[in-house]
């Protein structure tokens, strides 16, 4: 404090007082966010009680990460410190968010020793944004269907509304998944191939079967398949015949055989293993063992 009884301060007696150094609380008054109240004789700023409060408030306001435009705001009264605070919890969790990516990203370079072209394909399709992401798979669901408007309604409108995206806090073996499945996507081959698919669907429908059949029909190929593995059951014996009129029914088996082997194509396995691991449901989510069951069970009745 100075020594003519005013009660006013000079910034080294600030800097004193509070611990800051006065190069920050000099820079602080050059920026306006602390304006000193008077001058000395000699053109030194000078600061009082007032001063001391805001300078903590505003020490407070940076140590929280708030830049000095908004520390401005506050103290001018144009923000308040709990819309301040809201605004910089979202930019925060929008930081954490890309730090966990890039975590994942590096972990999975270090495990995959990849190169740095690799690595750097990795990154951009790792920061892809969820827009991004779900135009891929917008992308890729028109073009499948296009035309096909006898295929299954609830299989288009699942695909389209699949989240493919990161978690909060993707695992490296997740964001491996996500880039594959990413470049899987856009592979002209996969996207024929899956249209292949839709077209097997659209064909199977006929004007009274209801929506959904078609996910009925694989969730019970997928259940009565592995109750089959699960009892020993060889796709060759001749207790896998039972196992299939159970799921065929009526249906011709060599017409099954052909759609079942366009849906378990090695490629259309990998996307629903992709997108299990993605999801956090594991790779044994997609099933494959068991579609490749009913396969092997059709192939022994249709080549005998």
């Amino acid at each position: 404090m100075i020594d003519d009884s005013t009660g006013l301060f000079t910034i080294g007696e600030l800097a004193r007082s509070t611990g800051l150094t006065v190069r920050t609380i000099r820079y602080w008054s050059d920026e306006g966010v602390l304006h000193p109240v008077a001058r000395s004789a000699g053109g030194y700023r000078l600061y009082d009680a007032a001063s001391v409060a805001r300078l903590e408030l505003i020490r407070t306001l940076r140590e929280l990460g708030l830049g000095l435009g908004d520390v401005r705001k506050v103290l001018a009264g144009e923000r308040t410190v709990a819309e301040v605070a809201a605004a910089h919890v979202a930019a925060l969790d929008a930081q954490i968010r890309s730090l966990r990516v890039t975590r994942a990203v590096l972990s999975t370079v270090a495990r995959r020793g990849s190169t740095a072209k690799e690595m750097t394909l990795m990154n951009k399709l790792a920061r892809l944004s969820a827009a991004e992401r779900s135009r891929i798979l917008e992308e890729l669901v028109d073009e499948i269907f296009h035309g096909l408007d006898t295929a299954d309604p609830v299989i288009r409108e699942r695909m389209r509304t699949m989240a493919v995206d990161l978690p909060e806090e993707p695992t490296p073996e997740q964001v491996d998944a996500w880039v594959e499945l990413a470049e899987m996507l856009q592979d002209p081959q996969f996207r024929a191939r899956m249209r292949k698919v839709a077209e097997f669907n659209a064909a199977d429908r006929g004007p009274d079967v209801p929506a959904g059949a078609s996910m009925w029909f694989a969730r019970r190929l997928v259940q009565l398949a592995a109750e089959a593995r699960q009892r020993g059951i060889a796709p060759a014996s001749p207790e896998a015949a039972d196992v299939l009129r159970a799921v065929l029914g009526d249906a011709d088996p060599a017409d099954v055989l052909q759609r079942l082997r366009s849906s378990a194509d090695d490629r259309v396995a990998r996307y629903r293993e992709l997108l299990a691991v993605v999801k956090g449901r594991g790779p044994a989510a997609a099933h494959r063992e068991e579609f490749a069951w009913v396969v092997a069970a059709l192939e022994a009745r249709v080549g005998s």
